[in-house]
């Protein structure tokens, strides 16, 4: 009788031990995720271009950036939105990625021999707006009559 009532006193005891376990796996990995969340970070700003070229280019650029989880470079309003990872990476990672593509950003020019490189529908002009409202500039008078 004793055997048994310790046989069943070990088991209940090696079952309410793997539960737990089971339980504080979950909740580990709970918190991961929450984790990686709140490090996500989702940034847009202006990028000098023309076309659907310039458009692969730049994304390719700072999706090579670890940590970037998305890329969107809009060919109209001159403008990318970025998600990435504030703890892989961070803002001027990936101007730099951008530039070093020959792309001029808001905070850095582009590297003038990667830019010389780009095919001529991507040779953009340098005094170009970076229209990032979507919105006519207002150095653009095709609108009205003068």
């Amino acid at each position: 009788m004793k055997k048994v009532i310790l046989s069943l006193a070990v088991i209940a005891g090696i079952t309410l031990t793997s539960c737990k376990n089971e339980i504080k796996k979950e909740a580990e990995t709970t918190n991961s995720e929450v984790l990686q969340d709140i490090a996500m970070t989702d940034i847009s700003f202006g990028v000098k271009g023309n076309c659907s070229m310039c458009k692969k280019t730049i994304e390719k650029a700072v999706n090579g950036v670890e940590g970037v989880e998305a890329a969107n470079w809009d060919v109209d309003k001159k403008k990318i939105d970025v998600s990435f990872d504030g703890s892989k990476t961070d803002v001027m990672a990936i101007h730099k990625a951008i530039a070093a593509s020959g792309y001029d950003t808001e905070k850095l020019a582009g590297d003038e021999e990667a830019y010389k490189n780009l095919p001529d529908c991507c040779q953009y002009d340098h005094s170009m707006a970076m229209n990032q409202m979507g919105e006519m500039s207002a150095e653009d008078h095709s609108g009205h009559n003068h």
